[in-house]
């Protein structure tokens, strides 16, 4: 298995006429999302405050497996089932592959936020080293929440970019990929107290990496998360590596995105409110 894990494929490439950017061939290999395809990972999550990064650090296990297919709004679409995103608990995650990319669907369980966003794109074909694109920009969005406790729900402004930052060689658990591409994704949140009209901002960018023939390899996702009452911002830290992974077929047919931006603003104030936003969080839905 180790062997097996270990064998890298040298990604086809196709030039462009600025000799700084390149296309990736045969991009729906890095995304394999055959039924039956499954991935385990080993995870990290750390919590503590700006200064103090540290104070609580958790170790749990993964594992994300294509479960087979759903048709949501008249829209077919893969469904994948991870046991514990994040230390989150089980979800089911829709994605759906195109000629344009990989968009999202959202989740179950899911939350009011994130069904005024979906469907949005997480991964755009073809994928170009470097280029970005602009995944959310909207304002205005029901937050669902009354944070500042006055009796009404607050607004909230979400933008998010995605950007392909070139290729890597990649060290897991599983073993080592070389020329893994690397996908990041920024997304920004603000809220709008309804009681004293000033706005609070939280951040969540996601760093994630994938394989051809594999997928994603691993993914880091640090959240800063304001507080309403104190200036104490507080950071959380998600880290997942891959430590096995199991293919229905020799033929990589699409990817699971998630995450990465899923599991964003996880504190009592936005836990859950926001889920896969940033991007290719196994992308990934953040990242």
């Amino acid at each position: 298995m180790f062997l097996a894990l270990s064998f890298v494929s040298l990604p086809a490439i196709v030039h462009s006429a600025d000799s700084s950017k390149f296309v990736v061939d045969k991009i729906h290999e890095y995304f394999p999302d055959h039924v039956g395809n499954e991935w385990v990972y080993q995870g990290t999550m750390i919590e503590g405050g700006m200064v103090h990064i540290g104070d609580k650090d958790t170790r749990f296990t993964n594992v994300s497996k294509v479960t087979g297919e759903e048709t949501l709004d008249g829209v077919v679409v893969t469904v994948f089932h991870d046991t514990n995103p994040g230390n989150q608990g089980p979800s089911d995650s829709y994605y759906r592959r195109d000629a344009a990319g990989i968009r999202y669907y959202g989740s179950k369980p899911g939350t009011p936020l994130e069904r005024q966003l979906v469907p949005y794109q997480i991964v755009r074909f073809p994928l170009e080293v470097s280029s970005s694109f602009e995944q959310l920009n909207r304002k205005g969005l029901d937050l669902g929440m009354d944070v500042d406790r006055d009796g009404e729900k607050e607004k909230v402004d979400i933008m998010a970019v995605v950007s392909v930052q070139g290729q890597e060689t990649v060290i897991v658990p599983a073993g080592v990929y070389h020329e893994a591409i690397r996908l990041e994704a920024k997304m920004i949140m603000n809220v709008h107290l309804s009681e004293s009209g000033e706005s609070i901002q939280g951040t969540d960018t996601m760093t994630a990496w994938f394989a051809r023939g594999v997928g994603l390899l691993k993914y880091i996702e640090r959240q800063t998360i304001p507080s309403v009452r104190s200036q104490n911002e507080r950071m959380i830290e998600v880290i997942e590596e891959l430590e096995k992974v199991t293919l229905a077929s020799d033929v990589a047919l699409l990817g699971r995105s998630k995450a990465p931006a899923k599991r964003v603003f996880r504190d009592d104030l936005f836990h859950h409110e926001l889920l896969k936003i940033s991007a290719p969080s196994r992308l990934p839905a953040h990242s």
